[in-house]
């Protein structure tokens, strides 16, 4: 459910490209992703700043390219967000000196601090990766081959990057747990082999 929540504008942006034109989906897209804060607002109460930022750049850039009629600032408008995510996650732990994706999943996941701090530095590099794959594909391609990418390139390296940071995690996390396991173990296991203590002499 959040996978298509999450991708819904994309999604809804691609089958109204398809049906009409880029400036329909756009507006579209627009709407969509207004309509998705919206229901996050309401449905979860708290919307992150990924979200917000996503919100404002297809704003931005969508509205530009209704205004001007120019189809350049939609088509650059996701190299703009991949840049800016992988820009938030380095700022967040160069500047702030915290690891922005361990605050958004901490609560779900515990690991250790040097795989969280893999994980971020891993993701940055692949949106920045991304920005320019986008850029390079809306710049040398025409329009519909861009949507295509978008939907089914871009979409479908995300997930599978995303497969892949969970195997990793997962990994990590099996192995925390093991070795917690094994030293309450051990402490169990100390406890029971240390002799009691003798009584104590009575006071004559």
């Amino acid at each position: 459910m959040k996978f298509f929540t999450d991708f819904f504008p994309v999604i809804l942006f691609f089958l109204v490209f398809k049906a009409f034109d880029v400036f329909t989906a756009t507006a579209v897209a627009i709407a969509a992703t207004v309509a998705q804060i919206a229901w996050i607002k309401w449905r979860v109460g708290k919307v992150e700043m990924m979200q917000w930022a996503s919100l404002i750049i297809i704003v931005v850039f969508g509205g530009a390219t209704l205004i001007f009629h120019d189809e350049t600032f939609i088509k650059i408008k996701p190299s703009i967000l991949y840049a800016f995510m992988g820009c938030a996650l380095y700022a967040s732990e160069f500047v702030f000196k915290k690891n922005l994706l361990e605050k958004l999943m901490s609560e779900q996941i515990s690991a250790p601090p040097k795989v969280w701090r893999t994980l971020l530095h891993a993701w940055a590099c692949f949106f920045f990766g991304l920005s320019v794959l986008n850029y390079w594909v809306a710049t040398n391609f025409d329009t519909e081959t861009w949507v295509n990418f978008k939907l089914f390139g871009a979409m479908g390296l995300m997930v599978v990057f995303a497969i892949i940071q969970a195997v990793y995690l997962s990994a990590h996390v099996k192995g925390e747990e093991a070795q917690t396991e094994e030293t309450g173990v051990e402490a169990s296991q100390a406890a029971c082999t240390t002799p009691n203590a003798p009584p104590s002499k009575p006071a004559e």
